[in-house]
């Protein structure tokens, strides 16, 4: 006797989740509007308005003649002797304080990196000098530090002339006979906490079984650090230089606290050539022109600066 079976039934393919619709996707998004709307406001809308009188012949002297000229500005950006000059001090200034402050940053953060009684405490210690507002950072190198009559190199080299039976020893005015020195050293003291804990992190980043291994095999701690330690903060380091290079480019706290551009320009960078344009001499569709170029430039270095944090956390989701 056959049994008859039933045929059996195709089995339905799974059901797919709805697809959310465009309507949904909003209601979701409506709550970040306010926020979009307010960044729109405070960060785009000025920097349109900055695009459109960098195209104008404006200044108040003459408030009667202003009038459109084009890219007029900007040609006179990129041919000014005075920007020029302005231009080749911030990539000095700009270049000197970034790789001391990794140079030095990095000796800090490999000490930090290392236990010993009072890590903590000189950890704070180091990085106390980045939370130093600008201007008081400025103010206290300029009065406390630079100043010929009472600052402390000074005081300490006549210490020093006075153990030997000297009555003074030389008066140096650090501003005026280093002004660019005097303007860097005060930028590094302020940014190196900055490199300091970039690297320092990158450094508790480091694999302990490579080390390990790398110890096991009687490597040496300088081959450990080129061969180890170096290449694994490549990205680090990277990403220090490009965020550094971002803030320390638009540095006009120290210069106009220190220097004022002096002695003859020597330490006139782009974002105080800006001020001196536009309230000096007045010409604010050059001032804006040159604003302009300074923002494109931070834009293009940004983008180097978030596709190196972007690969820094690939490489740690891959882990």
């Amino acid at each position: 006797m056959t049994t008859l079976t039933a045929p059996l039934k195709k089995a339905s393919p799974p059901s797919r989740p709805r697809t959310t619709t465009g309507v949904s996707k909003w209601k979701r998004r409506f709550p970040l509007l306010p926020a979009l709307v307010f960044t729109i406001v405070v960060t785009q809308l000025p920097f349109v308005a900055t695009i459109v009188i960098s195209t104008l012949q404006w200044n108040i002297l003459k408030p009667g003649d202003r009038h459109f000229v084009g890219l007029s500005n900007f040609t006179f950006v990129f041919t000014d002797e005075r920007l020029r000059t302005a231009v080749l001090n911030t990539v000095v200034l700009t270049a000197s304080v970034v790789l001391i402050s990794v140079v030095l940053g990095l000796g800090l953060a490999m000490l930090l990196d290392r236990r010993f009684v009072g890590r903590g405490l000189a950890r704070t210690l180091l990085i106390s000098p980045f939370l130093v507002m600008p201007v008081a950072a400025a103010l206290l190198w300029k009065h406390a530090i630079y100043n010929p009559d009472y600052g402390l190199p000074n005081g300490t080299l006549n210490a020093v002339y006075r153990l030997f039976g000297a009555d003074n020893g030389p008066t140096v005015d650090w501003i005026s006979s280093y002004p660019m020195p005097a303007v860097v050293v005060s930028l590094v003291w302020q940014w190196t906490p900055f490199m300091m804990l970039i690297l320092l992190a990158g450094l508790q980043a480091q694999p302990g079984d490579v080390l390990e291994a790398a110890r096991m095999d009687g490597a040496s701690a300088v081959a450990t650090f080129r061969h180890i330690t170096l290449p694994h903060l490549r990205q680090y380091i990277e990403l220090g230089i490009l965020l550094g290079t971002i803030y320390v480019v638009q540095t006009f706290d120290a210069v106009y606290t220190i220097t004022q551009g002096g002695p003859g320009s020597q330490t006139t960078n782009l974002p105080y050539e800006i001020y001196l344009t536009m309230f000096r001499k007045y010409e604010y569709g050059q001032a804006a022109a040159a604003g302009v170029v300074v923002v494109i430039g931070s834009i293009v270095i940004a983008t180097f600066a978030l596709r190196t944090i972007a690969s820094l956390f690939r490489e740690e989701t891959s882990r």
